[in-house]
């Protein structure tokens, strides 16, 4: 099992390599990360936000013009919206292997606080895990310190580990066993 991490050139540089390689260590795949070859599509001027499925859409195109079966996971600068939400850090389409992260959200200068490098790369690591577990065929958890976790705030992101809970992590094996 491979994942492809497309990382939008506005994304915060430096970040990708240790961001790989925690995904990687979290899920038990081999990751990669590239210069996103994808078009952003899905900016609303209304609400200064991308339409996370319309990026989706995006990427499905592209992972069809290419012929990439494997998962991919774009990161973005943009902040997300899918309707029924005023926000989302990130959103996976499972049935065509294409997650979605931004980044706007997951930096403490959205919210007023210091900036801090390893407090981005945790939150972008974790949220980039939840999507992909997602794209494995993981569904949401209820408990708050697993990745699969839902958070809706900052604070409930931050109090997830980088680990799946027992449950969780025993569907992920039984599901990656097959690959």
């Amino acid at each position: 099992m491979h994942v492809h991490i497309f990382w939008d050139a506005l994304s915060p540089s430096g970040f990708q390599v240790p961001v790989s390689r925690i995904i990687s260590s979290v899920l038990g795949v081999r990751t990669t990360v590239s210069e996103n070859p994808v078009r952003l599509m899905g900016y609303n001027n209304a609400r200064h936000q991308v339409d996370a499925q319309a990026l989706l859409d995006s990427v499905q195109a592209y992972k069809h013009r290419h012929g990439i079966d494997d998962p991919v996971l774009l990161v973005v600068h943009q902040d997300l919206f899918r309707n029924g939400n005023d926000f989302v850090f990130g959103l996976a389409r499972e049935q065509v292997g294409a997650a979605v992260v931004s980044t706007a959200r997951l930096g403490n200068e959205y919210y007023g606080r210091e900036h801090h490098d390893d407090d981005l790369i945790d939150r972008i690591t974790k949220e980039g895990s939840h999507e992909i577990g997602h794209l494995l065929g993981l569904g949401h958890c209820e408990n708050p310190e697993c990745i699969m976790f839902r958070p809706n705030t900052l604070d409930e992101l931050d109090r997830k580990r980088k680990m799946f809970c027992p449950d969780c992590a025993k569907q992920l094996e039984e599901i990656t066993a097959g690959f």
